[in-house]
């Protein structure tokens, strides 16, 4: 349990009736009366605890402390595990009413449950408060309301998850074209298949559990195309409709270009195969980008970041986010927390460090590298949709369910299998225990 220093005027109130009440009080005697400690604190939850995300969040800290220099910051977080154990945790915390002031998840549909069992509060009034309104665009205000038009977090950010990272000189090495830019899965899948010829044995570098779910996730996107992508989770395309399941025989071939090892590695090592040249490709979100930094890698140069295939025209959409938990001793704290989220000089500074962009809108480009400029461009400029994988789309629940069901499809390609039809049952099953009311 997280401990802080908190205090409220009832709580000075009733230090000051006992002072007053006791014996021996320092009234009459001429010696001063003790100070009352007036400073406050606020406990952050986040899984930011290893390379860019932690130096991201201290970045947030100096800047917060630097704007309410009055409030203490207390990391109340996990160190390691990743955001899946952590979510876990943070579960369990909340379930024994031992909430931290603030914590970070996705916006979108992955804060519902938080909603609907009440952890959380609505900071609608916030956005006005902190000027908001006027500085994130319309379009993100509407993904982050709810069906109700409130809204229950503050991001920090914006990623974009359909990302894929090239290292253009596999590419020219073996005849292909070095842009990595494909407007087609099928197209995608031919250089896959030219490359293994080629003697590159995993082209397309892969990752662990949720790396897979991040890859399915694009698959879909770029072989359905955005609007009957973004169908699937209002209920608008047919999970067991035929187009679904080209995507799903698109996902089972590409899988075979991956490396065996993929169970074992988390997404930075998947980038560092690309960065060694021992693959071509690997599908990311944008905070993928601190790991070419870190290996002194140069963009347009060493590697590129290009739409993945089938793609383009396209915004895959998610936010780390802050929420105000309930049930706090202290709201002034952790709403200052939130002021210092939203506020220009914190959105720069993170961004500039995490890789992704800020939401708001009145930022200068210039302060950012190339690939966050074209990432703004495009977010101003191409059709958004909301990830899967970052519980944008689709609560814990349902993500849950789709997870479990791409790993056993994962294992059975590795296997040499990869019962297609199983596993498109299998998601429609989700799809529709996640609509059942």
């Amino acid at each position: 349990m997280h401990h802080t220093r908190r205090t409220t005027a009832a709580l000075l109130a009733a230090t000051a009736l006992c002072g007053m009440a006791s014996a021996g009080c320092a009234a009459g005697t001429g010696d001063p009366a003790p100070s009352i400690d007036t400073h406050q604190d606020v406990a952050v939850y986040t899984w930011w605890s290893t390379g860019s995300e932690n130096e991201g969040l201290n970045t947030l800290v100096e800047v917060f402390e630097k704007q309410h220099p009055e409030i203490d910051f207390v990391d109340d977080g996990v160190t390691g595990g990743g955001g899946g154990a952590a979510k876990e945790h943070l579960q369990s915390r909340l379930e024994n009413q031992d909430p931290p002031d603030t914590f970070v998840a996705h916006a979108g549909a992955e804060l519902q449950d938080y909603i609907d069992e009440g952890y959380i509060q609505d900071v609608s009034g916030l956005y006005e408060e902190y000027g908001l309104t006027d500085v994130f665009p319309e379009g993100l205000i509407d993904l982050l309301a709810t069906e109700d038009g409130k809204i229950y977090s503050i991001p920090s950010n914006i990623h974009r998850a359909n990302v894929m990272w090239v290292n253009p000189s596999v590419l020219r090495e073996n005849d292909i074209d070095p842009s990595g830019r494909y407007g087609s899965v099928d197209a995608f899948i031919a250089d896959l298949e030219k490359l293994r010829q080629a003697g590159v044995e995993a082209p397309l570098a892969l990752g662990t559990t949720w790396t897979q779910v991040h890859l399915f996730e694009t698959v879909l996107l770029g072989s359905l195309g955005a609007e009957a992508y973004s169908g699937l989770w209002d209920g608008t395309t047919d999970w067991n409709g035929p187009e679904v399941t080209a995507a799903l025989e698109d996902f089972r071939t590409i899988l075979g270009y991956t490396n065996a090892n993929r169970m074992d590695l988390d997404w930075d090592l998947a980038i560092q195969r690309v960065i060694d040249g021992e693959a071509a490709f690997n599908v990311m979100g944008d905070w993928a980008v601190s790991g070419f930094d870190n290996s002194n890698q140069e963009f347009g140069q060493d590697y590129l970041a290009v739409p993945s295939p089938g793609s383009a025209g396209t915004f895959d959409f998610l936010a780390d986010s802050f929420t105000l938990s309930t049930g706090i001793l202290d709201e002034d704290s952790a709403k200052a927390w939130l002021e210092t989220i939203a506020s220009k000089e914190a959105q720069i500074r993170f961004n500039k460090v995490k890789g992704a962009i800020p939401a708001r809108s009145d930022i200068d480009e210039n302060e950012f590298t190339e690939y966050q400029k074209m990432a703004i461009k495009s977010f101003q400029e191409d059709t958004i949709v909301s990830s899967m994988a970052h519980g944008a789309a689709i609560p814990v629940d349902h993500l849950t369910a789709i997870t479990d069901a791409t790993t056993r499809f994962n294992r059975e390609v590795q296997e040499g299998g990869g019962d297609v039809a199983a596993f498109q049952a299998a998601l429609a099953a989700a799809a529709a225990e996640d609509a059942s009311p």
